[in-house]
């Protein structure tokens, strides 16, 4: 096992240079030491631990106090943790993202369920996933012979009502980049236009080639920035843009405030 001096001098370089000195054959054990230790300084934090100090980190680690020193500054120069040693901005960020998550999932499905029944068509929830929408929470319609339903955890296309309604307002221009580069680069740009058409109207149309089917999508806000879509999904003859949706949208964008209003409040 190696000494406390020696895995010092690893730390150094992995918080220099974001990577464990030992990085291959530590890879290659799916673990990295320097976020491995900085994830186990972080969990210090409960009830009764408000801030963290070298000698707690040190005593409850079991690492020398330089070790733990060296791993509090870099957590707060990181935005992990605040002057103080307590919970960074960055925690803020995150905790306020989780909770708004955990809200919406909380308050949508009521929302929902009066939406389906006051149009008779499924209602769809998703959140951003790392390639599109993933469906989260799903109302499905109980009046009519055709049943049009998604399966929980589905990732939906880049070109899906419910995609393109969270990428329209990601406040990260990264993130989209990164889902459209699986676009050639004519389809990325005119992906840019229908998000710019998104921004406009805050509403989202499918377009994914499928005879029949057809499915629009709205925004759902938090404090900060989009948090989810919530869609329609139905048939053509019954939701699209030349089958005067006019009612059925009216009756989405009003869920949808009526979700923001909630999560807001």
């Amino acid at each position: 096992m190696a000494s406390d001096s020696v895995m010092d001098a690893v730390d150094d370089g992995a918080l220099a240079n974001g990577l464990d000195a030992s990085s291959r054959p530590t890879l290659e054990r799916g673990s990295i030491q320097s976020i491995d230790r900085a994830a186990n300084v972080l969990a210090l934090f409960d009830q009764h631990t408000r801030s963290l100090t070298p000698v707690l980190v040190s005593e409850r680690l079991g690492l020398n106090r330089t070790t733990a020193h060296r791993y509090l500054q870099s957590l707060q120069s990181s935005g992990f943790l605040s002057s103080s040693y307590g919970p960074g901005p960055l925690l803020d960020q995150l905790s306020a993202f989780v909770s708004a998550r955990q809200q919406i999932v909380a308050l949508a499905p009521a929302v929902m369920r009066q939406l389906s029944d006051r149009t008779g068509l499924t209602a769809v929830l998703s959140f951003l996933g790392r390639s599109g929408a993933v469906v989260t929470l799903v109302e499905e319609a109980t009046v009519g012979t055709i049943l049009l339903t998604v399966r929980i955890g589905t990732v939906l296309e880049v070109k899906a009502a419910q995609s393109r309604a969270l990428l329209a307002f990601q406040s990260d221009p990264a993130v989209v980049a990164r889902i459209h580069s699986t676009l050639e680069p004519a389809e990325a740009r005119q992906e840019e236009v229908e998000l710019a058409k998104v921004r406009r109207t805050q509403v989202a149309w499918a377009d994914l080639n499928r005879a029949g089917l057809a499915s629009v999508a709205v925004p759902i806000f938090g404090s900060r920035d989009v948090q989810a879509a919530m869609a329609l999904i139905g048939t053509t003859a019954t939701l699209s843009p030349d089958a005067d949706p006019a009612p059925r949208l009216a009756m989405l964008k009003e869920s949808a405030e009526n979700l923001n209003a909630l999560v807001v409040s």
